[in-house]
């Protein structure tokens, strides 16, 4: 076979018949190559994609949760200022109980007093008497 003088030079025919200055089997080769590339580029784009969906989504998540926190918190909150609102009004019940049974004892305290101020006239009238 004779060798073709352009290829000892450096210069090829694709399938295309258009001239190249690489042999075609590396420029094949470097098309394969371009395409994997492409391929690969396409996928570091779409993990990119979900990437920032997923970072969006656990932030959106984090909010949520700090949101039902503080709505926990308030309500807590808000429990505890209605439990201490039924306590108040208990002991307010309660003092106006124990004031009304300390006049109760007062009035039966002053009936007792004359009631034993009675006897002791009476007592004493009879001391008299004898």
């Amino acid at each position: 076979m004779a060798k073709d003088p352009l290829a000892e030079a450096g210069i090829y025919f694709d399938e295309l018949k258009n001239l190249n200055a690489v042999e075609p089997d590396v420029s094949q080769k470097i098309s394969e190559l371009q395409e994997g590339a492409k391929d690969f580029v396409d996928k570091i784009d779409q993990f990119q994609k979900i990437a920032a969906g997923s970072i969006r989504l656990i932030d959106e998540l984090a909010k949520e949760k700090q949101k039902r926190k503080a709505i926990a918190a308030r309500n807590l909150r808000k429990s505890l200022a209605r439990q201490r609102e039924v306590q108040q009004q208990q002991l307010q019940a309660l003092i106006a109980q124990k004031k009304s049974q300390l006049e109760r004892y007062r009035i039966e305290y002053e009936a007792l007093s004359k009631v034993e101020l009675d006897q002791n006239k009476l007592i004493n009238q009879f001391i008299k008497q004898k």
